[in-house]
């Protein structure tokens, strides 16, 4: 795929995602969670370049930063994320303004990472961040799965 392309993809999952966090969810099972960082993976895999063969070791190093960076963010992003109970039993979820702090503060972390890179001359392409955002995406949600299955109910029962 060509880097506008991989532009587009990128900017309306992260918008798809964003937007949808920020509204109250119901947390169910069975869903495919995962479709979304597969083929964020799968397309992040397909590209040619990305290890630049002229720089391996910075190439991988820099690859290795942004996971760092994508795991932190996930679990970030999990943290920042309300989870409750209703009556019925059903556990919500909803991000707010600390889950767009914690996306932007990724951003930009991962903006200054490709800035180093540049600046040691790597030559990065965009699988490197779609692997990211589809570590953060897995992160994220088990992360939040582990929190929904702890959460006591928010109300009291009377005996």
């Amino acid at each position: 795929m060509s880097g506008p392309v991989d532009a587009v993809v990128i900017a309306a999952v992260v918008a798809w995602v964003i937007v949808r966090q920020l509204r109250p969810r119901k947390v169910t099972g069975g869903r495919r969670w995962w479709l979304i960082p597969a083929v964020l993976v799968f397309m992040g895999l397909r590209q040619h370049g990305l290890i630049d063969p002229e720089h391996r070791q910075g190439a991988i190093g820099l690859m290795a930063v942004e996971l760092l960076i994508a795991a932190a963010m996930g679990v970030a992003w999990a943290w920042s994320t309300r989870v409750w109970t209703e009556k019925d039993g059903a556990v919500w979820v909803q991000g707010g303004k600390a889950t767009i702090g914690v996306w932007v503060a990724g951003v930009g972390a991962r903006v200054a990472l490709y800035g180093v890179g540049a600046a040691m001359g790597i030559h990065q392409e965009t699988g490197s961040f779609m692997i990211g955002l589809a570590a953060t995406l897995l992160i994220r949600t088990g992360v939040l799965v582990w929190r929904a299955q702890s959460v006591e109910p928010s109300y009291r029962t009377v005996s």
